[in-house]
């Protein structure tokens, strides 16, 4: 008998709240399995989809379901798949906004989720479904960063890595995507230096950061470039308001990779920019980005935006999520990271949860249970 199944649907162009109702349930292809959610976390993108409506991905088609990270049992597996059977515990990273995809029943959005097989991974049974679910978008997007050819390159991440004498930079060690870096390039052999408030510098350095400097400070470019003298930069990777224009400063100063993997754009101040605001974001928005190349070329540095959904047209989706997070999930030698914050319980809660996260949240991520 099918599953009667249910989503929290974004109905229109800038519609608010959500629309809570039936979805329908479908079948895995035959790479791809069917996940019954337990645990969805809320990323901003979702947040700024709704927001900002056409203006982004505008390839979305209405009605349609958002949402990156789940975590659940495996209901249904398609006819290539041998990793997984029914009754499975596992995360996976869904991707119905990716244009590639497109596809509502690829959002996480709803108790009935079409993952494809290599954004998925077994979690073992110490781990709940609440802490599991914060990692899959963060996650693919740290690895894009780090590993695809197109961006760091970096030795791939394992359980028994070998110190390869050189630093990776990660600007924002206590987002969701940074927190996730420095544990992959860690395990991957790196030293990583790193960016946060000071009431997170042990949260990153229990993460494998050997250093945590105060990004707020007026002396924090001149402090890492110092740290990084006799050292070898692998890459870095910036995130936040501000990361690119520090990035830049430091990877010019220092010997090594010059190249930097971007994860953040300038965002308006006002959700969704109206009048003014909109004409003052898209000048600020112009002047990053001329700005930015201009400072690159000259510097003779590399940089590009990451999408971490690419990872599923590569090598680096398998790598991470059936190589390495299995198995380091079960030895215990990955943290779910950030803390997740239960907003409340049922699909109806998601859109509570998108109004909280526009607000902003510091090392910790918020999630919603089924």
């Amino acid at each position: 008998m099918t599953p009667t199944n249910r989503a929290a649907w974004l109905a229109g162009k800038q519609v608010f709240p959500l629309h809570v109702g039936e979805a329908p349930y479908t079948p895995p292809g035959p790479n791809e399995v069917v996940v019954k959610s337990a645990a969805i976390a809320i990323n901003p993108v979702e947040a700024m989809k709704q927001a900002m409506g056409d203006n982004m991905m505008p390839w979305i088609k209405y009605p349609f379901i958002l949402g990156h990270d789940v975590a659940g049992e495996v209901v249904e597996v398609g006819s290539k798949v041998t990793r997984f059977h029914p009754g499975d515990r596992v995360l996976g990273d869904a991707v119905s906004i990716d244009q590639r995809s497109n596809r509502s029943c690829e959002g996480a959005f709803q108790e009935y989720v079409v993952l494809r097989e290599n954004l998925v991974s077994a979690i073992p049974d110490s781990l709940d479904y609440e802490h599991a679910c914060v990692l899959p978008l963060a996650i693919s997007t740290a690895a894009c960063a780090l590993y695809m050819k197109t961006y760091l390159a970096l030795d791939l991440p394992s359980l028994k890595s070998e110190k390869k004498g050189k630093t990776v930079l990660i600007w924002g060690g206590s987002t969701s995507v940074g927190a996730n870096a420095i544990q992959l390039a860690t395990a991957s052999g790196y030293e990583v230096i790193t960016t946060a408030s000071p009431k997170n510098f042990n949260f990153v350095k229990s993460l494998g950061a050997t250093h945590a400097f105060d990004y707020h400070s007026a002396t924090v470019v001149q402090d890492i470039i110092d740290v990084l003298k006799g050292s070898e930069l692998a890459g870095s990777v910036a995130i936040g308001d501000g990361s690119m224009e520090a990035c830049i400063k430091i990877v010019a100063a220092s010997s090594g990779v010059k190249f930097i993997a971007q994860a953040s754009l300038p965002m308006p101040s006002q959700i969704p920019p109206t009048g003014m605001n909109m004409v003052s974001f898209i000048a600020r928005f112009l002047w990053f980005k001329v700005s930015t190349m201009v400072n690159c070329k000259v510097k003779g540095i590399g940089y590009k935006f990451i999408w971490g959904d690419d990872v599923m047209e590569n090598e680096v989706g398998s790598a991470i999520y059936e190589h390495f997070l299995p198995g380091a999930l079960a030895a215990g030698k990955y943290k779910c990271a950030p803390e997740p914050v239960v907003v409340g319980k049922g699909l109806d809660q998601i859109q509570e949860a998108l109004e909280r996260i526009k607000k902003g949240v510091s090392a910790q991520k918020l999630i919603v249970v089924l």
